[in-house]
């Protein structure tokens, strides 16, 4: 589907608070619940839009989150479909935001007007802040796949829900983890140097370690930003060698951080660790299948499945056969859209304001992540966490929490 490529600003959102709507919600479910026949879709199929960067710099985790998202689809109408509606099979619209905020946005426009029971969008930050607030005018559900900006939940908009958890929980999990692991070892490290990229993501996550990361007795020399993107990642590797941190902490998406990688190595930057947050490849198998020497042994706090869940592992083998590599953005794509589909199975209709309501009182268990309870408050699933992996001979093993391990920490590296 093409889009367009004018530029505009995204309007300050001016609907009802969260809290506001719900009541009026709740009561709107108890009043409909006689007249089902009222609330259900008319045709034959309901909507969803996703949106995501397929193209730009961005592109490879965009088009995997779309690629989870479709396998959802695929496997929500192969079971059957919305059963409460007659076995109403979904249908994907699909929208590329090109990485661009306002390009989300102008899609987000253009699928209300066709008529989507919901949005599932739109990875980065800044890119789901604008689909979700455009969203947010017309009163349409939307789930966010993979944005972590506390912003996109705090903002009090009743439309919008998240599932996965937002970079503060990512980076207070990251930091005690990290705490736990460098005391097993001894407390060998003891100052930190982190590099992120230039974006919402990155910086935020970069300015929670800044504060955090002292409190544990690692003191952060430096932290330097980079663009996106960056084709040249000499310069930074070399101030790192100068400096000589015990930590290389990297926020990057995925070209860059696969880049910065590299560089590490060619330059034969040492440390003790590079401990990445929300790291754009260190869960990724195609990272370390083509960089191998460069990907062993970094540790990651990341989105991750649960690879002790029959779930997770028959996802994971299913789209494996397809050829699709299985990162983060396809299971959390995924989850998103199975996670508004059981909404709108609740709800027993398309309405709005019941899919909404469905969505705030979601106690959904059918996701194979490492979670605790489904619990939205504010939009934010409570009941999300990070897991810690390290790449280990070739595989991502999880190393923390010990529940979910699949292997010990290699730590400091050798």
């Amino acid at each position: 589907m093409k889009t367009k490529t004018t530029d505009r600003l995204v309007r300050p959102q001016s609907g009802i608070a969260r809290r506001d709507f719900l009541a009026g919600a709740a009561a709107l479910g108890v009043a409909s619940a006689g007249f089902p026949a009222v609330l259900r879709a008319q045709s034959d199929t309901v909507k969803i839009g996703l949106i995501h960067p397929v193209t730009g710099f961005i592109s490879f985790s965009g088009s995997q989150c779309r690629t989870g998202a479709q396998m959802a689809i695929d496997d929500i109408n192969a079971a059957g479909g919305i059963k409460s509606m007659g076995g109403a099979m979904l249908e994907a619209v699909l929208g590329d935001s090109q990485g661009k905020p306002e390009i989300g946005a102008q899609e987000v426009s253009k699928m209300v007007e066709a008529g989507v029971a919901g949005f599932v969008a739109g990875y980065s930050s800044a890119i789901s802040l604008a689909t979700s607030q455009e969203a947010a005018k017309s009163n349409t559900p939307h789930v966010v796949d993979v944005g972590v900006s506390d912003q996109i939940t705090s903002r009090g908009l009743a439309n919008t829900f998240r599932f996965s958890p937002g970079y503060g929980k990512v980076a207070e999990v990251a930091v005690s983890n990290l705490d736990t692991i460098n005391k097993a070892a001894g407390s060998p490290a003891k100052s930190a140097m982190i590099v992120h990229e230039e974006s919402l993501f990155g910086t935020g996550t970069a300015n929670l370690l800044s504060e955090k990361l002292p409190a544990i007795g690692i003191e952060v020399l430096d932290v330097i930003k980079h663009a996106n993107p960056t084709r040249d990642f000499t310069n930074i590797s070399l101030q790192i060698k100068s400096k000589q941190p015990d930590l290389i902490v990297p926020a990057n998406y995925y070209n860059e951080y696969v880049l910065l990688a590299r560089t590490l190595q060619q330059q034969k930057v040492e440390a003790k660790g590079i401990y990445s947050v929300l790291g754009g490849a260190a869960s990724s198998y195609q990272f370390v299948n083509e960089y191998p020497q460069a990907a062993e042994q970094i540790m990651d706090c990341n989105h991750w499945f649960d690879p002790k869940s029959d779930v997770a592992m028959e996802r994971k083998k299913a789209a494996e056969a397809k050829g699709v590599i299985y990162t983060y953005e396809v299971f959390l794509a995924y989850n998103a859209v199975a996670f508004l589909a059981d909404a709108i199975e609740r709800a027993g209709s398309t309405d709005k304001e019941a899919v909404i309501a469905a969505l705030a009182g979601s106690t959904w268990d059918k996701h194979g992540m490492p979670y605790g309870p489904t619990k939205m408050e504010n939009g934010q699933n409570m009941g999300a966490q990070p897991v810690n992996t390290q790449v280990q001979n070739g595989a991502i093993e999880v190393i923390f929490p010990n529940e979910f391990a699949s292997a010990e920490a290699v730590f400091p590296m050798g």
